[in-house]
Formats: C-alpha cells, structure tokens, sequence
C-alpha cells in the first residue's frame, strides 16, 4: 500500500528539492521557525518522503544532466572544430557578432578529456604502469632477499646491490 504525502510534505520534499536544506525546506513548507530544523530531518528518514524526493531527483536527473555519451560526442565535436562558438567583436562602428571553431588550446584540451576517458590510447598510462611493475619487482626482490638470507647486515645489503643491478641491467658502479 503506497501513502500519498500530505500537501505540507510534498511542499517540503519540493524545496528540499530546490535548496539541499532540510531546515530551510521545513520552514519554506509551512512547519513552525523553532521546530523547522527537527522537522525536516525527521521528514528525511520517512520513507515515503525520500522515496518521492529520490524519484523527483532521477527524473531531473534524466532531463537535465548530460550523460557520458552526451559528454564524450561534445568533447569530440570540439576537437574535430565542428561546435562553433560565438564571439562578439567590439568597434568604433558597433558590436558585431561572429561564429568561429574552437582555438587549437580549447581543442587539444578537448583531445585530452577524450584520451583520459580511454587510458588504453594514453602512451603516458603505459608508461606510469610500467614504471609502478618495476618498483613492485624490485620491492619482491628487496624482500627475498632480506628474508632468505641469514649472513650479517653488510652481506645483506651487498647481495641486495647486486640483485638490484640485475634487474636493472647495469652494474653497481652507476654504469
């Protein structure tokens, strides 16, 4: 069975809706200035109430707010130059108005929104994975190494230098 809000709930769900504010929204629906901030929490935890709020949101949500589609294809008509946008031209004779494409910095940021999104075209991704599976090979080897051995500390960290060399590929001279 689904309870219907009351005209005082539905005006506070509406403004809380409107302004985030619990409080606020209370006392914008009609309940008294002294128990607004009480009402309106307690309005929150009524299930009723929040079920209508999170309906009310979704639906704005939908209609309003572009989704990652939406974003990615105006990211990429940017790029491509395709939007237009309008600048207006100050003169001694008046204000004139003129549609041009994105300047190249408004477009290679646009590139890179649109790369961000797909890391796996990103050189500089493949770089930074490359680079974190190396510290994590070397801190395995640090490891090994430091448990197996049973020798004094100097031994330790004589084998330890030459394993690092290894995996690195020069030698312990910085050559």
């Amino acid at each position: 069975m689904k309870r219907k809000l009351t005209p005082k709930q539905q005006r506070f769900a509406d403004e809380y809706i409107k302004s985030g504010n619990a409080a606020d929204a209370a006392r914008k629906a009609g309940y008294k200035e002294n128990t607004a901030r009480v009402a309106g929490a307690q309005n929150l935890t009524k299930l009723n109430i929040k079920k209508y709020i999170d309906e009310r949101m979704a639906e704005i949500a939908s209609k309003r707010i572009m989704d990652a589609t939406e974003a990615v294809e105006l990211l990429t008509s940017i790029a491509r130059g395709e939007t237009k946008e309008t600048v207006y031209i100050g003169t001694a004779d008046g204000v004139y108005e003129k549609h041009k494409e994105a300047d190249l910095k408004t477009r290679i940021s646009a590139t890179k929104e649109i790369l961000k999104r797909y890391p796996d075209n990103n050189k500089l991704v493949e770089q930074q994975i490359r680079k974190l599976k190396a510290d994590a090979d070397i801190a395995e080897s640090k490891a090994r190494i430091m448990n197996a051995s049973t020798d004094s500390t100097e031994a330790k960290v004589s084998e330890y230098l030459d394993k690092l060399d290894d995996v690195l590929g020069g030698d312990s001279d910085g050559n």
